[in-house]
């Protein structure tokens, strides 16, 4: 009941605002979306670029900002598009930034993009139904920093790594996500049901930022910035060794693992 109460709170413009300053009085740094192009002014210089999630609402601007910076190579994936504003804004400006279509999940993508120094990544992670999967995607393709903007939910006391499915959630429990008075005006899935036919429109995960860092750093990448907002975080991280990477084992090895766990005696129903 507290947390609703507090979640409601913090959807008022006024009393967001002073959560802000008093988070800033703490010590941390207030995010902002007006600064990512300032982050990647400050790591793309010199350095290849690739922007995941570059077309909704920004026409591949981050894009075109980092080659304008100094990006030795950028290219723009997303799982539709280009716009004809991004078109546009290429031939305008004599770019070379290469627009790449695909599911940075898939490994058809992972491949026509290759590897860059710098991943930049908004407003991608919430609207996929598995977002460590979009992480660990973005470690593949990252050699040494990510810029990670998400849409994020307030911590819940007590209960680090939460997270909220939305999908199938009625419309009174979609109601307390609904970030319209923070000038959202429309989140698939959250201002209305579930939309099978939006895909990655609609809006599937809140994540706590406990549970984001803890996400982040499964996948293999550490925090070295983050700017804190009420309902999303703004993070640099540098990549790391993964904590976990799976395989699947050839047949041989498969074999060898079976008899190791047979004659462990281990393997009980959970």
């Amino acid at each position: 009941m507290m947390y609703r109460w507090k979640v409601r709170l913090l959807k008022r413009p006024r009393l967001n605002l002073w959560w802000r300053y008093w988070r800033a009085w703490l010590g941390e740094i207030p995010g902002n979306y007006d600064r990512l192009p300032e982050y990647i002014r400050n790591h793309a210089p010199g350095r290849s670029f690739v922007d995941v999630g570059c077309m909704w609402g920004v026409n591949g601007e981050y894009a075109f900002i980092a080659e304008q910076a100094g990006a030795t190579t950028v290219k723009a994936v997303d799982v539709f598009g280009p716009t004809p504003e991004f078109e546009q804004k290429r031939i305008e400006r004599g770019s070379r930034v290469e627009f790449v279509l695909g599911d940075i999940t898939r490994p058809e993508t992972l491949a026509a993009v290759g590897q860059a120094d710098v991943v930049f990544c908004a407003g991608v992670l919430y609207h996929h139904p598995s977002p460590f999967d979009v992480l660990v995607a973005l470690r593949r393709i990252c050699r040494d920093t990510l810029i990670l903007r998400t849409s994020t939910i307030p911590e819940i006391r007590g209960l680090p790594n939460a997270a909220v499915y939305f999908p199938m959630l009625d419309a009174k429990s979609r109601q307390l996500w609904n970030l319209k008075d923070l000038g959202l005006l429309h989140q698939a899935g959250i201002s209305n049901a579930f939309q099978p036919s939006e895909g990655y429109g609609n809006w599937f995960w809140g994540l706590t930022p406990s549970c984001l860092e803890s996400l982040l750093a499964t996948a293999g990448f550490s925090v070295s910035f983050r700017a804190t907002e009420a309902f999303a975080q703004t993070v640099v991280c540098a990549a790391v060794v993964p904590l976990m990477e799976h395989e699947l084992p050839d047949q041989t090895s498969a074999r060898r693992l079976a008899l190791e766990i047979s004659a462990a005696g281990i393997a009980r129903p959970a």
